[in-house]
């Protein structure tokens, strides 16, 4: 067995200090960082696809332009949770992390409206999603650093009702703007982008490096014991070491984790179809064109934005009542009905050609979403030991990228000889998977949520 691992089983004994159960207001304080990270990811997922069609990209190659988000992922937030995982400062050990990425963050929303040109938009969006994974790996770490088991339910759905307001808010910022008449619905620069594209990612811009900032003075991390603090500086260095014991991890995966995968296949490969074609499939089925030139796709952008705040404004008001029902009914139960109502929801929007009609299914997709972007985690949490947090959590990602770097290498081929080229089809598939998704935790096994981990299977 490898050094690393058997240091981080060695760890494993060590003691910690003990972790007090946290004032509701204070697990909100210490995950308002996680709204400036999901404020960037609105923007990005319903900007970036229109601004490439504005600068002149094929719909065919979308799903290529989109390639910075798994990629990054995946290389990033293995190594940054290993890292993290290290890390003695100052300011913590995660905490170094949250502010890297929120700078480089803030200063990739910043130029991006500036694009000339497809290779410049796609360039940014590389750092920007690389920034976005420098931060929100070490974030999701810093719940089970801080929290007690039996608050783990709270402080992921925490982040959850924050991924659902972040991203309402980035998505319903342009429309919010145009209908207080500061900036026009249809003005567009001289490189083709609407004004009010540049007024959200300015916005986002201060956002992102405020939110971060507040949670980083109001909240620090858990102290370390000078048992943990010594086994830390017991191990090896460097990148060598890093990658050996992301390896190691990986080898050593709980089963829980394991079974995780063929769901996780399922709901990021359809949600990334649905952010990278919803935009055309509404400007198909609402509004009756295809080209980017018409000013209804313009109108088809705005659209996107009020359709994915809205899914986004259910995210956060059912955050808790998942983590209610969570500790009611067990992780398990509540995600696999999630995921049929967000399954059920995305069969049926290409179906609605009015505007006003397409509460009906944004529901079904904002419950889905809430229940992905937390109680996975619940459910990943206790099946983990926590000296490998971040390792665990970075590799988990993996489980989020892979997904969504095989539909970027497959999805135009799928496209256009599968599907027709109609975007409409393209939401019609990220139903089905959604639903496949729901079957497939079925065979995840059940956890205690009041368990730090669940030690691996023996080989």
């Amino acid at each position: 067995m490898a050094l690393s691992s058997t240091v981080s089983r060695a760890a494993s004994a060590v003691a910690s200090v003990p972790k007090p159960r946290l004032a509701f207001w204070q697990i909100l304080n210490m995950n308002v960082g996680f709204f400036g990270i999901q404020y960037s990811f609105g923007l990005q997922q319903t900007n970036m696809s229109p601004i490439y069609s504005y600068l002149g990209a094929d719909p065919e190659k979308l799903p290529f332009l989109w390639l910075a988000g798994p990629m990054t992922g995946l290389l990033v937030q293995p190594i940054i949770g290993a890292l993290s995982d290290k890390t003695l400062s100052r300011w913590g050990r995660r905490t170094p992390y949250f502010l890297l990425g929120a700078v480089l963050c803030s200063l990739c929303l910043l130029a991006m409206p500036f694009s000339r040109a497809v290779w410049m938009a796609a360039s940014l969006l590389w750092i920007l999603d690389a920034a976005n994974n420098i931060t929100m790996e070490p974030y999701r770490a810093f719940v089970s650093d801080k929290l007690p088991p039996p608050q783990h339910s709270v402080g992921f759905l925490t982040q959850s009702f924050f991924t659902g307001l972040g991203i309402t808010l980035a998505n319903f910022t342009p429309s919010v703007l145009v209908y207080l008449g500061l900036v026009s619905a249809t003005a567009r620069s001289q490189n083709n982008i609407p004004h009010t594209t540049y007024a959200a990612f300015l916005i986002g811009a201060a956002v992102s490096i405020g939110a971060i900032l507040y949670s980083v003075f109001t909240t620090k991390e858990h102290p370390l014991s000078d048992a943990e603090v010594a086994a830390i500086r017991a191990q090896p260095k460097g990148l060598g070491h890093t990658l050996a014991e992301i390896g190691s991890a990986i080898r050593d995966m709980p089963p829980t984790m394991r079974r995780m995968g063929p769901m996780m296949l399922c709901t990021w490969y359809a949600m990334f179809c649905y952010w990278q074609y919803i935009t055309l499939s509404l400007a198909s089925t609402v509004y009756g064109v295809s080209s980017s030139a018409a000013p209804e796709f313009a109108k088809a952008q705005l659209l996107t934005g009020r359709v994915n705040g809205t899914y986004n404004i259910v995210t956060f008001c059912a955050a808790f009542g998942l983590a209610w029902l969570a500790r009611q009914w067990g992780p398990r139960a509540v995600h696999m009905l999630s995921l049929s109502l967000a399954g059920l929801g995305l069969l049926a929007l290409p179906l609605i050609a009015d505007p006003n009609l397409l509460l009906a299914p944004m529901i079904g997709l904002g419950i889905g979403w809430a229940s992905m972007m937390g109680t996975t985690y619940v459910m990943l949490a206790g099946a983990i030991p926590k000296e490998r947090t971040g390792v665990y959590m970075g590799i988990f990602n993996m489980f989020i990228v892979l997904p969504m770097l095989l539909q970027t290498v497959s999805f135009s081929w799928v496209y256009r000889h599968l599907l027709g080229s109609r975007p409409e089809n393209v939401i019609h598939l990220a139903g089905a998977l959604l639903l496949a998704g729901a079957v497939c935790v079925l065979f995840i096994p059940r956890t205690n949520p009041n368990l730090q981990f669940e030690k691996p299977a023996a080989t």
